[in-house]
């Protein structure tokens, strides 16, 4: 029987997403605002949780009605069978998001919500569960339009992009999955050589040896529909086991990583350690201004400050162009990808952008710059031929 579900993901990666998606059994697959929405079996939404790059998390749609006041969503929220999918010894919490609704307190509908949920335990079994902010069992998820209610459980549990290890963090984290993302955009493909120049805390070459191996994200960690009254255990017994069969053992992968700054080195180590990838990445302390490209060709990727801090601005306004004339100078035959969200890189790094892709950093918006470096035979036979 299928069921609806939502997976949020990064704003720009919605198309990315749905095509994923529809790999893993998806069908009426609709690319929307910030998500994706989609039909599916309980296997279908078992792979997406375990297998999705991209997906912040996949809800499940329970209800949904029209609503005026307050009271319809506590109407709403009350008619939902929510004591055949999880007991009064579950934890809840409750999560509200709107756009253009009427209603002026999300925090009194919050509770609205909650009260109606314990309220249907007490009818059905006497007693009610317990609120838990920090780590709840069942995570219940309401979204208000202008005129409609929908409620979803959330069968994901903690985040998606939250793999299951990287336990050396950098202030400022890219998100896993915006990093998976952003290497879809690249067109990087396994084999070719990728550089990450500014690696931090190693997200985007943990992502990148992940793909690689076709380890499936989620292998690390536990979901939420694991605790559901109606989980089917034989079904997730298969899809974990299919999963595993397809991964491959860590061997030494054209991937390179380097920084200006010795302890991002260090902790992107740690990471790539944690996730059982240490062997497949080459780490190094360089400066991307002097350093030299590690093949012929192939694709550097870059998260590079955005120049939010004091002093940060008049930096980067010197370190652009230098960036701009060193690519120019060692990188031709490579696709260089920097995201940012720094309106003065493409003004000042000198170099014209092949594509500018809009993508947001939460609520942050950013721009995925695409530079093609032509190598310098390539170049000189361009430049001549401008010239004629």
């Amino acid at each position: 029987m299928a069921e609806t579900f939502f997976s949020p993901c990064p704003r720009g990666l919605e198309t990315l997403l749905a095509e994923e998606l529809g790999r893993f059994g998806a069908r009426t697959v609709q690319p929307l605002h910030g998500g994706v929405s989609w039909e599916g079996d309980w296997a279908a939404c078992q792979r997406a949780n375990l297998e999705s790059r991209l997906a912040t998390r996949v809800m499940w749609r329970v209800a949904q009605g029209r609503y005026r006041a307050e009271v319809d969503i506590y109407k709403l929220a009350y008619s939902v069978t929510w004591a055949k999918w999880f007991t009064a010894d579950d934890t809840i919490r409750i999560y509200v998001t709107a756009q253009k609704s009427p209603l002026k307190s999300l925090e009194f509908i919050t509770l609205r919500v909650k009260d109606a949920v314990c309220d249907h335990f007490r009818t059905v079994a006497g007693r009610r569960p317990n609120v838990d902010t920090a780590d709840p069992a069942v995570r219940i998820h309401l979204f208000l339009t202008a005129d409609t209610a929908t409620l979803y459980i959330d069968t994901s549990g903690a985040p998606l992009y939250k793999r299951g290890f990287k336990p050396a963090a950098v202030e400022a984290p890219l998100k896993e999955n915006l990093a998976a993302g952003i290497l879809r955009l690249s067109g990087w493909t396994p084999g070719e050589t990728l550089l990450d120049p500014m690696c931090g805390s190693g997200t985007f070459l943990i992502e990148a040896a992940m793909m690689a191996l076709d380890i499936a994200p989620g292998l690390g960690r536990r979901f939420g529909f694991e605790r559901f009254r109606h989980h089917e255990r034989s079904t997730w017994a298969a899809v974990r086991r299919a999963a595993e069969s397809r991964r491959q053992a860590p061997r030494v992968l054209p991937l390179f990583g380097s920084d200006i700054v010795g302890e991002w080195v260090r902790r992107s180590r740690v990471n790539l350690d944690a996730a059982g990838l240490a062997d497949c990445v080459r780490l190094d302390r360089a400066d991307l201004l002097e350093r030299t490209p590690p093949a012929a060709e192939g694709v550097m990727v870059a998260n590079p400050p955005y120049g939010v801090r004091l002093g940060e601005a008049e930096e980067l306004a010197a370190f652009y162009p230098q960036l701009g004339d060193a690519l120019k100078q060692r990188w031709g035959g490579w696709r260089c990808y920097f995201f940012s969200a720094d309106v003065e890189l493409p003004k000042r790094i000198g170099l014209k952008a092949s594509r500018r892709t809009p993508l947001f950093n939460g609520a942050l918006e950013c721009r995925l710059y695409e530079y093609r470096m032509v190598a310098g035979s390539n170049r000189r036979k361009g430049d001549e031929a401008a010239a004629s």
